[in-house]
């Protein structure tokens, strides 16, 4: 049974136990809406097709028929397509196949192996693209709330599908998934606010999800035709469907389906940042099927919402980043004021414990304990920090269920259910803890989670959630989940804090001269660079940290001056450096370090004056920042503009006046909602996240405005060309 259980299962071998494993991507058949051909290159023969193709395409034969010998214009309308480093999304062609002939839909794509496949589909409408569309783009890019955009979507997805249901499906870091907002025919019962456990969707399915945006189910009742022969004449195994919209879908999936009533499904991926955010389901209680261009409609609207939501979500992040900036100014402040930084954490208004909506908050630092709001008494709060300190090494630690995972913690359950912790220093001992208390509540799953399948007698009945009636679920001893917002909230002001807490100490060592082994160990472990030196320029402290950016072939150091052949502008270091020494003026600036090797490093400066008074200036603490990813993000930022300021028009093909203002104008949403999300990325995410954001939305603008590029381009042929040809 062991080994069972960790084999990778075929397509239609799985069983509950393993379907995680399920090799979905080779079903080795196809939904019978369509009809499927891979076709070998460069002779353009077909090798392998679909059983049902030459009915589907009323031809009398198909396998071994070069493209231009079958009825029609296929082979015409693709080679325009064809060119064989394409590696993109499926392409779309209208074309005529049969005797006698009948309009086909082709959607055309390359599996890793190698030949073409060739999707068919009978022609449909074509979609208006002037007006519904450039109304729903702007709709997505002015909604102001993730609830709102989301609401928004359902109502768009249904009024242009016309599906019985559409919900939002939004996954947790868990990977359960909620559904967070519903359209549906009154009569249905109601899934908004359902939850569904991380299990209901495979991993598997969900990387087919993020590789294939759309994804629709005809008749959960069909009959499955095979591919013939079913493995690859070019591979010897089986076809790579991993692009292929007529895949067949696994018996577990289909099972699920019908124990829920359903008859036909679209869905639709919501990708961000690169991962699987969520889905646009779609649910109908009898056959359905949309054609090529309202799917594409349906893809270009998620690329869209997609987009929004990387902003809305960038933008909250932007609000902890004032928050920071504000309580940096405060310590600064405390620190002129009275000597401490400390009163600045916990004052009045409590405002350190707004940013994670904690109830209260502790910090640990140099064995004292400062505490604001409900939080557990001195004694707990120290064995709290012991056990930190064995777990020493992540920036930031968060639990939900603080008690049920550390049973020696469960008496805190009333009041700190859920902590949240940031170190603020290199030394074991030194935290910011944040609390939240338990919080009882009533979680409705759709059907048991914990019952989730029944297998028979017969290896064939297997029913996954045979139930989908809402499951009641009482959760004690947790608290509200960390949200990924409160996590990068406690990071940011952690490292605020850091900050703060050594230049304190660096400049009490200068102060302190009398102590100055004690406290300058503090600088010295630092993992950021620090130089601290006397009124003349000697450096008295270097640490280990700024010791390692140095280029080996640099002379022995002695004082500030003698850095200066360590940068790749030696002269103007020594300028703002003189600056510093003489006026006594803070220096703010960038700098490019000759590093290992003669690499370049940027490095951001912060050098300051250390004056007890007015009058007096005891020496000066210069603090080095890597600022490698900040550089990255602007290096993302000239690229980001740069692509998505050139015009995306379709190759070689010339467009009338009225589709080339359609495209225009909605090319022009698609830019305006990318850049408006890049916008609020560049202020609302961490520094080293931005270059990965922002080439999210860049592809994420790309592959909309590729989608919308054939899509335009296959109605302009729809509209004009084909019926021109006849």
């Amino acid at each position: 049974m062991a080994l069972h259980s960790i084999a990778t299962p075929a397509f239609g071998k799985a069983d509950l136990s393993n379907c995680e494993r399920e090799e979905i991507h080779l079903a080795g058949s196809i939904q019978p809406h369509g009809a499927l051909l891979v076709v070998s290159e460069p002779d353009h023969r077909v090798i392998q097709a679909s059983a049902n193709a030459a009915e589907f395409l009323n031809v009398k034969r198909v396998i071994g028929m070069p493209l231009a010998d079958l009825d029609g214009d296929l082979l015409f309308r693709i080679l325009p397509h064809l060119d064989p480093t394409s590696q993109g999304m499926p392409i779309g062609v209208r074309c005529r196949i049969g005797s006698p002939s009948a309009e086909f839909d082709g959607l055309l794509h390359r599996p890793p192996a190698g030949g073409l496949v060739i999707e068919l589909e009978r022609a449909g409408p074509s979609v208006d693209l002037s007006g519904q569309i450039a109304l729903a783009l702007e709709k997505i890019r002015t909604a102001s709330s993730l609830r709102a955009l989301c609401e928004e979507a359902a109502t768009l997805f249904q009024d242009r599908t016309g599906y019985d249901r559409v919900m939002v499906y939004r996954f947790d870091d868990e990977g359960h998934g909620e559904v967070y907002s519903e359209r549906r025919k009154p009569e249905l019962e109601a899934y908004l606010g359902n939850r569904y456990p991380a299990t209901d969707i495979p991993q598997m399915a969900r990387r087919l999800y993020e590789t294939t945006r759309v994804r629709v189910l005809v008749d959960v009742n069909y009959d499955p035709v095979p591919l013939q022969p079913r493995l690859s004449p070019l591979t010897g195994r089986d076809l790579d469907m991993s692009l292929c919209f007529l895949r067949s879908m696994s018996p577990i999936h289909l099972q699920y389906l019908k124990n829920m009533g359903v008859g036909a499904t679209l869905v639709v991926s919501l990708v961000v940042g690169g991962k699987l955010w969520g889905l646009v389901a779609c649910h109908h209680y009898e056959p359905r099927f949309i054609h090529f261009e309202l799917r594409a409609v349906c893809e270009l609207l998620a690329e869209a919402i997609a987009t929004r939501i990387a902003a809305l979500e960038s933008f909250a992040q932007s609000q902890f980043e004032i928050f920071v900036q504000r309580l940096e100014q405060r310590m600064i402040e405390a620190v002129s004021r009275e000597g401490d930084w400390r009163a600045a954490i916990f004052d009045s208004s409590q405002s350190i414990l707004q940013p994670l909506g904690a109830s209260g908050g502790a910090l640990i630092y140099e064995g004292q304990i400062i505490s604001s709001g409900e939080v557990p008494g001195t004694r707990e709060i120290r064995e709290i920090g012991a056990w930190l300190d064995a777990r020493r090494g992540t920036p930031v630690l968060a639990t939900a269920s603080l008690g049920l995972e550390f049973p020696q913690f469960a008496g805190l359950t009333k009041v700190a259910s859920g902590i949240a912790v940031t170190t603020i220093s290199d030394n074991p001992g030194e935290y910011l803890i944040w609390f939240r208390p338990e919080r009882i509540r009533t979680v409705t799953w759709g059907g048991d989670p914990l019952k989730p399948f029944v297998i028979g007698d017969d290896p064939s009945d297997l029913s996954p959630r045979r139930s989908f009636a809402q499951w009641h679920q009482l959760v004690e001893g947790t608290s509200e989940p960390w949200t990924a917002a409160d996590i990068a909230a406690a990071r940011l002001i952690g490292q605020s804090v850091a900050d703060i807490i050594l230049q304190f100490r660096a400049v009490r060592t200068l102060i302190a001269q009398d102590q100055l082994e004690q406290f300058s160990r503090h600088v010295r472990i630092s993992e950021q660079p620090v130089i601290i030196a006397g009124i003349d320029g000697k450096i008295l402290l270097m640490n280990e940290a700024f010791k390692a950016l140095l280029p080996k072939d640099h002379t022995a150091i002695a004082r500030l001056d003698d850095l200066a052949g360590a940068f790749q502008y030696p002269d103007e270091f020594l300028h703002s450096l003189g600056g510093l020494l003489n006026q006594h003026r803070a220096w703010r600036g960038e700098l490019m370090l000759r590093s290992q090797g003669n690499c370049e490093k940027p490095l951001m400066v912060r050098a300051d004056p250390v004056q007890p008074s007015r009058e007096r200036v005891l020496g000066f603490v210069l603090i080095f920042s890597d600022i490698t990813d900040r550089k990255a993000a602007e290096t993302a930022r000239s690229r980001f503009q740069e692509d998505i300021l050139r015009s995306h028009r379709i190759n070689g093909v010339r467009l009338d006046s009225r589709t080339d203002l359609v495209y225009q104008n909605l090319l022009s949403s698609v830019v305006e909602n990318a850049q408006l999300a890049a916008l609020e990325i560049t202020y609302g995410v961490e520094t080293s996240r931005i270059a990965e954001m922002l080439e999210s939305v860049r592809n994420s603008m790309l592959r909309t405005a590729e989608v919308l590029e054939h899509l335009i381009w296959h109605s302009s042929r729809t509209w004009g060309g084909d019926r021109n040809d006849g």
